[in-house]
């Protein structure tokens, strides 16, 4: 344990937690009979790379709030890596998506056990989706067996489902969304629900509530968690269109093909005129996607330069972020903690 701030030491303690943790639980899944391995390896796939940004948030809303260092602690923050792998299995099912950090998806993975059964990919989709359910229950098991007191845990735990819902709902709006005109205010109540919120906001407050944070600590959270955690995902779909696979680990097509309403098409679409517009209605949303299909977007975006009015965003909220934070008079150490947290969330390469 150590005072000082190390994002790749706590990283690899978290890892550690996971790992462990997963394989543990793969092995007693498998344990139940030998058609589960494919099944069992996933749950440790699901949590075998990860920035761990959502268990460090945790980790300082509760050292913010005066707390020190505990191993407890880590293990409670670890759990909420899991219920990030549940939501990504859930999310790369839902989009169809073949590719996370270089492997593939789940639902993909686990075609070969099935290949000669009759339905083998809905039945592989099925499997993941099992996967994806029993990785968030998981997530609540590390989180009351973390070995923090019962009380602490008591006052933490209702905003368990307050995350479960809000994360809930921003899946089932970008699902309703999907394929329909392009609207920045409805894109960003998306990212809100399905990744700002989860992503930052609640991995703050369930520290600080494990704490026993006041409520002007929980509101400075909030001020500070909700528009990071947009810069976040606007980040993310930035990188998404206009990064290489390799460097995200995923497949660079995923938000043209669906037409999924993200904020970056739907500026793109606000400054488009009306032949723009006609290109971009005949490209969206088709199902195979080239890189010709894929460059002529791009140009579009930059032309318009859409990319530009994201890139203002994204400073937009951290600029907002940072000022709610450096308000609230935290210790330096949790003050300084914070800021680079919010410069990974936000500015990262992948």
């Amino acid at each position: 344990m150590t005072d000082r701030w190390e994002p790749a030491a706590f990283k690899a303690r978290v890892d550690e937690v996971l790992h462990r943790f997963a394989a543990e639980e793969a092995d007693q899944l498998a344990a139940i009979d030998p058609l589960l391995a494919p099944v069992a390896e996933q749950v440790e796939v699901a949590v075998a790379n990860g920035k761990r940004l959502r268990a460090a948030f945790c980790y300082w809303g509760w050292r913010a709030a005066g707390q020190p260092d505990s191993e407890a602690l880590v293990r409670a923050a670890a759990s909420m890596e899991l219920v990030h792998a549940a939501a990504v299995v859930h999310d790369d099912l839902i989009d169809d998506s073949p590719l996370r950090h270089g492997r593939a998806t789940a639902h993909v993975a686990l075609r070969p056990a099935l290949a000669r059964r009759p339905r083998a990919d809905a039945a592989a989709r099925s499997l993941a989706m099992l996967v994806g359910d029993l990785l968030m229950a998981l997530a609540g098991q590390l989180f009351t067996a973390s070995g923090l007191p019962a009380a602490y845990l008591a006052r933490a735990r209702p905003l368990w489902s307050v995350m479960a819902r809000e994360l809930i709902a921003g899946e089932c709006l970008e699902i309703l969304h999907t394929g329909g005109g392009p609207d920045t205010a409805a894109s960003l109540k998306v990212i809100r629900y399905k990744t700002a919120k989860y992503t930052v906001e609640q991995p703050l407050l369930i520290g600080g509530a494990l704490a026993g944070a006041g409520e002007r600590l929980r509101d400075g959270y909030r001020a500070y968690g909700l528009p990071l955690g947009e810069a976040f995902q606007l980040r993310d779909d930035l990188l998404g269109l206009f990064s290489a696979p390799g460097q995200t680990g995923k497949a660079d097509a995923d938000d043209v093909r669906g037409h999924r309403p993200t904020a970056l098409l739907a500026e793109t679409w606000r400054l488009a005129d009306g032949e723009d517009r006609r290109r971009l209605r005949a490209l969206l949303g088709r199902r195979r996607q080239d890189e010709t299909t894929l460059d002529t977007v791009r140009e579009t975006m930059r032309r318009l330069k859409a990319p530009e009015r994201i890139e203002d965003m994204i400073s937009d909220r951290v600029e907002e972020a940072l000022s709610a934070l450096h308000g609230l008079g935290l210790p330096a150490q949790a003050a300084t903690a914070l800021t680079s947290l919010a410069a990974s969330a936000a500015h990262r390469r992948s």
